[in-house]
């Protein structure tokens, strides 16, 4: 018999409300709050949203997801209840936003202005795709897998379904879930109920939401969502490949922008990094700039505390003490560097579009 995970314990009346900022009311759009990316799983309720038509809602009992495909032996349907019956996993995985930080661009690319909170982590539960494609008998000519969405809309005067596909090998990974659960509780309509796609390591594009169709097919996907739109694009606007994994990033979550600290008094400073694709984190280093005459003084990079996360899909948590000896203003700088030898540039990587937004990350405070 499957088990599946169940919700921690109930909200006390003095339990934290979480809601998250919106960005764009219709279709809704919204990031997480600065304050709930300090937790180590981010709440459901506080967790980012991005909706490009509208939400659809489907319930359980109407669910069906249709596997198949040109590379597919043995199509077939199922419903939420025999999703529910067959062997699971849990992961806690970072979803990011691939245009999350665009706002921080010189000049800013056309999109949605997130600034850097259209991420968090979350623990989710759910069905290994391998296991539905073992059942539809996909062959050797199979060389991607295209997902579909419930949610459709206009796109350049056509009515287009939101469809992103996988290479085969990562679809077939056992670590891309067919999710129907997320910190413990059955999926929210706004996070893709009843059921999603989570392709860790991955921008959460590829995560396709309100998961209604799979098919197998012969020649690479080339639908509006794979190669129009999540692409870099140069300044000169030739596409330079599709937006993939997640490039490794760091958030400072304390002390907040424009607090106040005591001179000579330690103060600590914290935050999280993740990785993609699995990815490990080496290091993350902090370092204090202060300003004099209008320009800010560098001091050195001092490694900070890095703990490890709950899975190879988790974000880090880290922390760096720091004693400031000199007042006035000061502005800290976080950057994180994966097992790779990748590590966050100081500036944002500009593209057309704004898309794996990753430089250092700042934070502004006075030491009085």
């Amino acid at each position: 018999m499957t088990t599946w995970p169940v919700s921690g314990a109930a909200r006390g009346p003095g339990a934290t409300v979480w809601a998250p900022e919106t960005v764009t009311a219709d279709p809704y759009n919204a990031q997480t709050p600065s304050a709930a990316l300090a937790e180590p799983v981010t709440p459901v309720e506080a967790f980012f949203v991005r909706d490009h038509f509208g939400i659809p809602r489907t319930p359980p009992d109407r669910w069906r997801l249709r596997v198949g495909g040109a590379a597919a032996a043995a199509p077939f349907a199922l419903g939420y209840e025999e999703l529910l019956a067959m062997d699971h996993r849990e992961l806690d995985v970072v979803v990011e936003c691939a245009g999350n930080g665009r706002s921080l661009m010189t000049p800013r690319p056309p999109g949605l202005p997130w600034g850097q909170q259209a991420v968090g982590c979350a623990h989710f539960a759910g069905v290994p795709f391998r296991l539905l494609a073992e059942r539809a008998l996909i062959g050797p000519s199979a060389v991607e897998i295209v997902f579909t969405g419930a949610d459709c809309g206009p796109v350049r005067g056509r009515r287009t379904a939101f469809e992103r596909s996988l290479p085969l090998a990562v679809a077939l990974h056992p670590d891309t879930l067919l999710v129907t659960h997320m910190n413990g509780e059955p999926l929210a309509p706004e996070h893709g109920a009843p059921v999603r796609l989570v392709v860790p390591g991955r921008y959460a594009v590829a995560d396709v939401k309100w998961l209604v169709g799979a098919r197998a097919v012969t020649r690479p996907f080339t639908g509006v969502f794979q190669s129009e739109e999540y692409l870099y694009v140069a300044s000169r606007g030739t596409p330079e490949g599709p937006v993939t994994g997640v490039r490794v990033k760091s958030l400072i979550t304390e002390p907040e922008p424009d607090t106040a600290v005591r001179r000579g008094h330690e103060t600590l400073v914290r935050g999280r990094a993740w990785a993609g694709g699995g990815v490990p984190l080496r290091s993350v280093e902090v370092r204090a700039e202060y300003e004099d005459d209008d320009r800010h003084r560098e001091r050195g990079w001092h490694g900070a505390l890095l703990d490890a996360p709950a899975g190879p899909y988790g974000w880090s948590s880290w922390s760096y003490r720091w004693t400031p000896q000199r007042p006035g203003p000061y502005r800290l700088v976080s950057r994180a560097t994966d097992a790779h030898g990748d590590t966050q540039p100081p500036r944002a990587p500009w593209n057309a579009r704004g898309y794996g937004c990753n430089p250092v990350a700042c934070v502004e405070v006075v030491v009085v």
